[in-house]
């Protein structure tokens, strides 16, 4: 079906930018409901199909389209399809940054609490990004560079940010293809990684062992809260890493990092 090109259409159902009752501006509102759909859709999609994940209405759909095309968020490729445009990755960026700096204190004190390696991460696009990160003192220590993109099935907080997806959003990240084997422990059958992530949800954390790397041990548990799906962890040498899941009474790993988890999502809660 050949997709209609956008025109300024005027849409009876616009409040013009008028405040609503509730105090927000319905045109912004929109707006970034519309970018949210589009990112849902994997950053691509056509005016029907934006029309129906967003449920606004088509007219609305045509007049917010041909706005954010003009600003460069918004980007028309030749089969008529949109796509979310460049001027959002200076955003996306300034605010990964931003979302580092205010999670700092919280990594620096599950470092003191642990002697491992903190690290913050978020959900893009089908991908782990690393936000923020503060490192253990120790001279044998994990380190990963802010800002590097990892696959979700094989790492600690990419696992404990897709328990955070109800199954067929998760399988939906994860693609058709087969899971890549980075070690010889990567859990590459679908199946099973929806049975940890089950068993994650219940037990409230997720465990990485030599999964993306041999020697490694990751656990990590979601931020709850956090306007985006957000994932904390400690990382470490394999065997120091199991000697504090060991650890017995209230100083024990888990709730260490469940306490610091939730303080942290109240500071990024909207």
């Amino acid at each position: 079906m050949k997709e209609t090109p956008v025109v300024a259409t005027p849409d009876p159902a616009s409040t013009t930018g008028a405040d609503r009752a509730g105090g927000g501006v319905q045109s912004v509102e929109r707006a970034f409901q519309l970018l949210e759909a589009l990112a849902d859709s994997g950053g691509v999609a056509t005016l029907s199909e934006l029309s129906t994940t967003s449920g606004l209405p088509m007219p609305t759909i045509h007049r917010l389209v041909r706005t954010l095309v003009q600003q460069g968020y918004v980007r028309q490729d030749t089969a008529r399809r949109y796509t979310l445009g460049p001027r959002l990755i200076r955003l996306g960026e300034t605010a990964g940054r931003l979302l580092g700096s205010w999670a700092r204190p919280y990594l620096a004190e599950l470092m003191e609490a642990t002697g491992e390696t903190a690290n913050l991460a978020v959900l893009e696009g089908g991908e782990v990004v690393y936000v923020g990160q503060v490192q253990s003192r120790r001279s044998m220590r994990m380190f990963t560079e802010v800002g590097r993109r990892v696959q979700p099935h094989c790492t600690g907080v990419g696992k404990a940010l897709l328990a955070q997806l109800p199954e067929d959003e998760a399988r939906a990240v994860l693609g058709p293809n087969p899971l890549p084997a980075h070690t010889e422990y990567t859990v590459t059958d679908p199946q099973e990684l929806m049975r940890q992530l089950a068993e994650a949800r219940e037990r409230g954390y997720v465990v990485d062992d030599q999964e993306q790397e041999i020697g490694v041990r990751c656990i990590a548990l979601a931020v709850p809260g956090a306007p985006t799906p957000t994932a904390l962890s400690v990382s470490g040498p394999e065997a120091r890493i199991r000697a504090l899941e060991e650890q017995a009474g209230a100083a024990s790993l888990v709730p260490v990092m469940h306490q610091i988890a939730t303080r942290l999502g109240q500071v990024l809660a909207p």
